[in-house]
Protein backbone atom coordinates (compact mmCIF):
# COMPACT_ATOMS: atom_id res chain seq x y z
CA UNK A 1 0.00 0.00 0.00
CA UNK A 2 1.47 3.44 -0.93
CA UNK A 3 1.86 5.91 1.64
CA UNK A 4 2.52 9.02 -1.24
CA UNK A 5 -0.31 12.07 -0.12
CA UNK A 6 -3.06 12.11 -1.71
CA UNK A 7 -5.33 15.13 -2.82
CA UNK A 8 -7.22 14.66 0.37
CA UNK A 9 -4.31 14.95 2.41
CA UNK A 10 -3.27 18.09 0.89
CA UNK A 11 -6.48 19.94 1.68
CA UNK A 12 -6.84 18.49 4.86
CA UNK A 13 -10.14 16.87 4.48
CA UNK A 14 -11.21 13.06 4.71
CA UNK A 15 -12.19 10.59 1.97
CA UNK A 16 -16.03 11.50 2.58
CA UNK A 17 -15.88 15.38 2.78
CA UNK A 18 -18.66 17.02 0.93
CA UNK A 19 -18.48 19.60 -1.42
CA UNK A 20 -19.13 22.28 1.12
CA UNK A 21 -16.05 21.22 2.92
CA UNK A 22 -13.73 20.79 0.35
CA UNK A 23 -14.32 24.26 -1.20
CA UNK A 24 -14.21 25.79 2.12
CA UNK A 25 -10.86 23.63 3.10
CA UNK A 26 -9.62 24.85 -0.35
CA UNK A 27 -10.44 28.89 0.03
CA UNK A 28 -8.71 28.34 3.55
CA UNK A 29 -5.76 27.42 2.52
CA UNK A 30 -4.70 29.38 -0.84
CA UNK A 31 -6.03 32.81 1.39
CA UNK A 32 -2.66 33.42 1.71
CA UNK A 33 -1.01 31.91 -0.80
CA UNK A 34 -0.09 33.84 -4.46
CA UNK A 35 -1.10 32.52 -7.79
CA UNK A 36 2.59 32.05 -8.64
CA UNK A 37 3.03 29.18 -5.23
CA UNK A 38 3.29 26.02 -6.24
CA UNK A 39 1.28 24.75 -3.41
CA UNK A 40 -1.35 27.08 -4.78
CA UNK A 41 -1.17 25.41 -7.96
CA UNK A 42 -1.12 22.16 -6.22
CA UNK A 43 -4.40 22.95 -4.03
CA UNK A 44 -6.19 24.16 -6.89
CA UNK A 45 -5.47 20.80 -8.75
CA UNK A 46 -6.64 18.67 -5.70
CA UNK A 47 -10.24 20.96 -6.02
CA UNK A 48 -10.25 20.55 -9.53
CA UNK A 49 -10.48 16.88 -8.94
CA UNK A 50 -12.77 16.37 -6.05
CA UNK A 51 -15.12 18.96 -6.80
CA UNK A 52 -16.04 17.25 -10.26
CA UNK A 53 -18.22 14.25 -8.76
CA UNK A 54 -17.57 11.92 -11.83
CA UNK A 55 -13.25 13.15 -11.44
CA UNK A 56 -13.51 11.99 -8.37
CA UNK A 57 -15.08 8.73 -8.59
CA UNK A 58 -12.83 7.96 -10.76
CA UNK A 59 -9.95 9.34 -8.42
CA UNK A 60 -11.38 7.22 -5.69
CA UNK A 61 -11.26 4.27 -7.36
CA UNK A 62 -8.14 4.53 -8.17
CA UNK A 63 -6.62 5.02 -4.26
CA UNK A 64 -4.06 3.82 -2.98
CA UNK A 65 -2.02 4.34 -5.25
CA UNK A 66 1.07 6.95 -6.78
CA UNK A 67 4.34 7.09 -5.71
CA UNK A 68 6.19 9.09 -3.16
CA UNK A 69 5.72 12.42 -4.39
CA UNK A 70 4.90 15.69 -2.67
CA UNK A 71 2.26 17.07 -4.63
CA UNK A 72 3.41 20.11 -4.14
CA UNK A 73 6.67 19.49 -5.92
CA UNK A 74 4.54 20.09 -9.43
CA UNK A 75 3.09 16.32 -9.90
CA UNK A 76 -0.65 15.18 -9.38
CA UNK A 77 -0.57 12.89 -6.59
CA UNK A 78 -2.74 9.31 -7.05
CA UNK A 79 -4.21 11.65 -10.38
CA UNK A 80 -6.36 9.51 -12.60
CA UNK A 81 -5.49 9.65 -16.25
CA UNK A 82 -6.70 8.84 -19.44
CA UNK A 83 -10.76 7.32 -18.72
CA UNK A 84 -12.51 9.62 -15.78
CA UNK A 85 -9.21 12.05 -15.64
CA UNK A 86 -10.85 15.62 -15.57
CA UNK A 87 -11.77 17.48 -18.68
CA UNK A 88 -11.41 21.20 -19.82
CA UNK A 89 -14.15 22.88 -18.45
CA UNK A 90 -16.19 26.28 -19.45
CA UNK A 91 -18.38 27.36 -16.86
CA UNK A 92 -16.25 27.85 -14.35
CA UNK A 93 -12.89 29.58 -13.52
CA UNK A 94 -9.35 28.53 -13.50
CA UNK A 95 -6.16 28.03 -10.79
CA UNK A 96 -3.37 29.55 -11.42
CA UNK A 97 -0.30 27.29 -12.24
CA UNK A 98 3.35 28.17 -11.33
CA UNK A 99 4.50 31.09 -13.07
CA UNK A 100 8.48 30.92 -14.25
CA UNK A 101 9.29 33.81 -11.59
CA UNK A 102 6.96 32.69 -8.51
CA UNK A 103 5.73 34.78 -6.16
CA UNK A 104 6.78 38.31 -6.61
CA UNK A 105 7.61 37.64 -10.44
CA UNK A 106 7.10 40.33 -12.52
CA UNK A 107 4.19 40.77 -15.01
CA UNK A 108 5.78 40.07 -18.26
CA UNK A 109 6.75 36.52 -17.28
CA UNK A 110 7.18 33.52 -19.65
CA UNK A 111 9.69 32.03 -21.94
CA UNK A 112 12.04 35.04 -22.91
CA UNK A 113 13.95 37.87 -21.34
CA UNK A 114 11.40 40.58 -20.19
CA UNK A 115 8.86 39.48 -22.47
CA UNK A 116 5.70 37.48 -21.96
CA UNK A 117 4.90 34.35 -22.76
CA UNK A 118 1.42 35.76 -25.34
CA UNK A 119 4.05 37.50 -27.14
CA UNK A 120 6.46 34.99 -27.94
CA UNK A 121 3.35 32.18 -28.57
CA UNK A 122 2.06 34.60 -30.62
CA UNK A 123 5.22 34.66 -32.79
CA UNK A 124 5.38 31.25 -33.25
CA UNK A 125 8.12 30.56 -30.45
CA UNK A 126 6.35 28.44 -28.20
CA UNK A 127 5.31 25.08 -28.59
CA UNK A 128 1.53 24.44 -29.24
CA UNK A 129 -0.61 21.16 -27.39
CA UNK A 130 -0.80 22.66 -24.09
CA UNK A 131 -4.36 21.13 -22.32
CA UNK A 132 -7.15 23.27 -20.09
CA UNK A 133 -7.19 22.19 -16.65
CA UNK A 134 -9.87 24.90 -15.08
CA UNK A 135 -11.86 24.58 -11.83
CA UNK A 136 -14.75 26.54 -10.26
CA UNK A 137 -13.22 29.26 -8.45
CA UNK A 138 -15.88 31.74 -7.08
CA UNK A 139 -13.81 33.35 -4.15
CA UNK A 140 -16.04 35.63 -1.96
CA UNK A 141 -14.86 38.29 -0.14
CA UNK A 142 -13.07 37.91 2.44
CA UNK A 143 -14.29 40.36 4.81
CA UNK A 144 -18.03 38.89 4.17
CA UNK A 145 -18.70 42.32 2.51
CA UNK A 146 -21.39 42.95 -0.82
CA UNK A 147 -18.96 41.52 -3.72
CA UNK A 148 -21.16 43.44 -6.42
CA UNK A 149 -17.64 45.65 -7.42
CA UNK A 150 -15.62 42.21 -7.43
CA UNK A 151 -17.91 40.99 -9.91
CA UNK A 152 -17.83 44.18 -12.09
CA UNK A 153 -14.19 43.88 -11.88
CA UNK A 154 -14.26 40.59 -13.40
CA UNK A 155 -16.36 41.59 -16.16
CA UNK A 156 -14.49 43.89 -16.56
CA UNK A 157 -11.06 41.81 -17.05
CA UNK A 158 -13.00 39.67 -19.07
CA UNK A 159 -13.58 42.06 -21.86
CA UNK A 160 -9.84 43.50 -21.20
CA UNK A 161 -7.89 40.82 -21.60
CA UNK A 162 -9.08 40.17 -25.13
CA UNK A 163 -8.02 43.59 -27.01
CA UNK A 164 -5.11 43.37 -24.25
CA UNK A 165 -3.72 39.77 -26.02
CA UNK A 166 -5.19 40.18 -29.25
CA UNK A 167 -3.68 41.76 -32.34
CA UNK A 168 -3.35 41.47 -36.37
CA UNK A 169 -0.31 42.65 -38.36
CA UNK A 170 -2.13 43.93 -40.40
CA UNK A 171 -3.43 47.24 -38.09
CA UNK A 172 -1.27 46.98 -35.02
CA UNK A 173 -1.35 50.54 -34.20
CA UNK A 174 -5.23 50.29 -33.77
CA UNK A 175 -4.87 47.21 -31.43
CA UNK A 176 -2.54 48.75 -29.60
CA UNK A 177 -5.06 51.76 -28.75
CA UNK A 178 -7.78 49.86 -27.83
CA UNK A 179 -5.91 48.25 -25.24
CA UNK A 180 -4.65 51.16 -24.21
CA UNK A 181 -8.35 52.56 -23.35
CA UNK A 182 -8.44 49.64 -20.63
CA UNK A 183 -5.05 49.92 -18.79
CA UNK A 184 -3.71 52.41 -16.03
CA UNK A 185 -1.15 54.85 -16.79
CA UNK A 186 1.15 52.93 -15.30
CA UNK A 187 0.42 49.35 -17.17
CA UNK A 188 -0.08 51.39 -19.92
CA UNK A 189 4.01 52.01 -20.23
CA UNK A 190 5.17 48.78 -19.45
CA UNK A 191 2.59 47.06 -22.60
CA UNK A 192 4.28 49.78 -24.97
CA UNK A 193 7.54 48.67 -23.99
CA UNK A 194 6.58 45.03 -24.82
CA UNK A 195 4.20 46.11 -27.90
CA UNK A 196 7.33 47.37 -29.36
CA UNK A 197 8.68 43.62 -29.93
CA UNK A 198 5.29 43.24 -31.64
CA UNK A 199 6.17 45.83 -33.86
CA UNK A 200 9.05 44.83 -34.68
CA UNK A 201 8.43 41.00 -35.67
CA UNK A 202 4.54 40.64 -36.21
CA UNK A 203 4.87 42.37 -39.72
CA UNK A 204 7.48 40.07 -40.38
CA UNK A 205 5.94 36.72 -39.34
CA UNK A 206 2.22 38.32 -40.50
CA UNK A 207 1.07 36.99 -36.94
CA UNK A 208 -2.17 37.54 -36.12
CA UNK A 209 -3.47 36.70 -32.59
CA UNK A 210 -7.94 36.65 -31.77
CA UNK A 211 -8.13 36.12 -27.88
CA UNK A 212 -11.14 34.37 -26.72
CA UNK A 213 -12.28 34.07 -22.82
CA UNK A 214 -12.99 30.32 -21.95
CA UNK A 215 -13.53 30.34 -17.75
CA UNK A 216 -12.76 33.54 -15.24
CA UNK A 217 -12.88 33.80 -11.23
CA UNK A 218 -12.08 36.05 -8.84
CA UNK A 219 -8.84 34.94 -7.05
CA UNK A 220 -8.84 38.65 -4.13
CA UNK A 221 -10.97 41.10 -3.55
CA UNK A 222 -10.96 44.85 -1.87
CA UNK A 223 -12.91 47.59 -2.53
CA UNK A 224 -10.48 49.06 -5.22
CA UNK A 225 -8.55 46.08 -6.14
CA UNK A 226 -9.24 42.90 -7.79
CA UNK A 227 -7.62 40.24 -8.58
CA UNK A 228 -8.75 37.88 -11.69
CA UNK A 229 -7.99 35.08 -13.11
CA UNK A 230 -8.63 34.29 -16.50
CA UNK A 231 -8.17 31.12 -18.86
CA UNK A 232 -7.76 32.68 -22.95
CA UNK A 233 -7.76 30.33 -25.89
CA UNK A 234 -5.22 32.35 -28.60
CA UNK A 235 -6.13 31.21 -31.81
CA UNK A 236 -2.87 32.15 -34.16
CA UNK A 237 -1.85 32.10 -37.63
CA UNK A 238 1.47 33.44 -39.59
CA UNK A 239 2.95 33.02 -42.65
CA UNK A 240 4.06 29.61 -41.21
CA UNK A 241 1.06 28.28 -40.25
CA UNK A 242 -2.11 29.16 -42.15
CA UNK A 243 -4.42 27.07 -39.77
CA UNK A 244 -5.00 28.35 -36.46
CA UNK A 245 -2.94 26.75 -33.85
CA UNK A 246 -4.57 27.02 -30.45
CA UNK A 247 -2.80 28.68 -27.72
CA UNK A 248 -4.24 28.25 -24.26
CA UNK A 249 -3.12 30.37 -21.31
CA UNK A 250 -3.98 31.01 -17.95
CA UNK A 251 -3.74 34.99 -17.20
CA UNK A 252 -3.68 36.60 -14.07
CA UNK A 253 -4.89 40.46 -14.23
CA UNK A 254 -4.49 43.11 -11.76
CA UNK A 255 -8.09 45.46 -11.75
CA UNK A 256 -7.41 48.48 -10.38
CA UNK A 257 -10.84 51.13 -9.82
CA UNK A 258 -9.58 54.60 -11.37
CA UNK A 259 -12.97 57.53 -11.51
CA UNK A 260 -15.02 54.61 -11.38
CA UNK A 261 -13.80 52.41 -14.00
CA UNK A 262 -12.22 49.03 -13.49
CA UNK A 263 -8.62 48.78 -15.50
CA UNK A 264 -5.87 46.78 -15.51
CA UNK A 265 -3.08 47.57 -13.56
CA UNK A 266 -1.18 44.49 -13.92
CA UNK A 267 -1.31 41.19 -15.97
CA UNK A 268 0.37 38.11 -15.88
CA UNK A 269 0.18 34.89 -18.19
CA UNK A 270 1.49 31.64 -17.98
CA UNK A 271 0.82 28.60 -20.26
CA UNK A 272 -1.94 26.27 -18.79
CA UNK A 273 -0.30 23.09 -17.30
CA UNK A 274 -1.57 20.01 -18.88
Amino acid sequence: MSDAPTWYDLLDVSRDASAEDIRAAWRTQIADLEPGDRRFDALNRAAKVLLDPEARAAYDAGLPRGDDTDPTDGEEPGLVTGAGAPSSTSGGAGAPSSTSGGAGAPSSTGGGAGVPSWLLAGLGVLAAGLVVATIWMWTAREDGGDDSAARDAQVAAERAVVPVLSYDYEHLEADQKAAQALMTGNYREEYDKLFTVLEENAPQTQTKVTASVIASGIVRASEERVQVLVFVDRPTTNKLSAEPVVYKDQVTLAMQLVDGEWLVDDLITSPVQG
